[in-house]
């Protein structure tokens, strides 16, 4: 059995779960079943939708610390040897205390302090700024993208094929858009120019009623909320638009090229390396900058640009190859299977 502690809500959006089941798959694919530890019932129908337990410890998940005495008891209780802990909310002091009773493994991709931990995943395409080889001369580490859960879809994709022309739009902004970048991006650009156009809504989306309704009537615009199968409208599109975060890795896997923006801190390392490396363009943050107009340009330049998507697509498919749920899940049931303690 593996354990996962995370979270889900409207201010956190579902990107921790959603990564944490992809790892959850992988394992019950080869015979492993997973248990979610959860502050609270936010994620809950999710899981159980997916085919799995979860166990509520009735606190903050914001305010972790204070969880401590209740985490402690429910690893006891459930002889939980290795735990995945994948949140932004953790202190050094929850690591270090919850390592004492059993094996931790920590998602990160901020490098926010020292994570006294029994292993560190990192991901992120821009691991190596983070120094974790000299830092941590005890900790097991398991870095770059080779290590991005994703769901079984995206792995070992097809090699993409790149249309002469742009004619299948896919635009996406996570789990919400407090920004209401999709609205605007749609106001403002050329919408007859596309054969297609699909808008993905992320579950706590709050535009969506809104557009669903805007456009019903437009033959070429198709709205979405929370879909079950992003690796066919990845796949379908000729170019996307999408915020930063896994879904950048997801386009990767595919191949499908893309246009990144950021809504938050925690996005910017991400689409910028993905920028300096060329495997896609960087239409700025929301917050801080006109992003939308950037967006509407870079789409335009890329319509008819086959041989820049071509060049793009094919190092974008040679970084990811949508393996790395399989190889968490097997670390974790490998450390489960010897032990707690580091």
């Amino acid at each position: 059995m593996l354990y996962i502690r995370t979270d889900m809500n409207e201010v956190i959006a579902s990107g921790h779960v959603m990564r944490c089941l992809s790892i959850a798959d992988a394992a019950k694919r080869d015979g492993e079943d997973t248990v979610f530890l959860l502050a609270d019932n936010h994620a809950v129908p999710l899981l159980e939708k997916r085919g799995y337990q979860s166990v509520i410890l009735h606190t903050q998940w914001n305010h972790m610390d204070a969880e401590l005495p209740v985490l402690k008891k429910a690893v006891e209780k459930h002889q939980i040897q290795s735990l995945l802990i994948d949140s932004y909310q953790v202190t050094e002091n929850y690591l270090r205390e919850l390592s004492k009773v059993t094996g931790t493994f920590y998602i990160d991709d901020l490098n926010a302090f020292y994570y006294p931990v029994t292993g560190i995943i990192c991901y992120a395409n821009y691991w190596e700024k983070f120094g974790y080889p000299q830092i941590y001369k005890d900790t097991r580490l398991y870095l770059g993208p080779q290590y991005i859960p994703l769901r079984k879809e995206f792995c070992n994709c097809q090699k993409k094929y790149i249309a002469p022309v742009v004619n299948c739009l896919l635009l996406m902004s996570g789990g919400s858009d407090p920004y209401h970048v999709l609205p605007q991006i749609l106001e403002r650009m050329k919408k007859e120019t596309y054969q297609r156009i699909d808008v993905i809504c992320g579950i706590y989306n709050t535009d969506y009623n809104e557009l669903k309704e805007k456009y019903q009537s437009d033959k070429n615009i198709f709205v979405h909320k929370a879909v079950d199968d992003m690796a066919a409208y990845m796949k379908r599109a000729d170019l996307a638009v999408s915020a930063g975060g896994t879904a950048l890795y997801e386009l990767c896997a595919v191949g499908t090229p893309a246009i990144s923006y950021a809504i938050a801190d925690n996005q910017l390392n991400n689409v910028k390396k993905f920028e300096e490396d060329g495997l896609m363009d960087y239409a700025g943050d929301v917050r801080k900058e006109d992003a939308v107009s950037n967006i509407i340009r870079l789409i335009s330049g890329m319509r008819e640009n086959r041989t820049l998507r071509m060049e793009r697509s094919q190092k974008m498919q040679k970084l990811v190859d949508g393996k790395g749920a399989e190889r968490i899940a097997e670390i974790l049931k490998r450390k489960g299977s010897e032990g707690a303690g580091r």
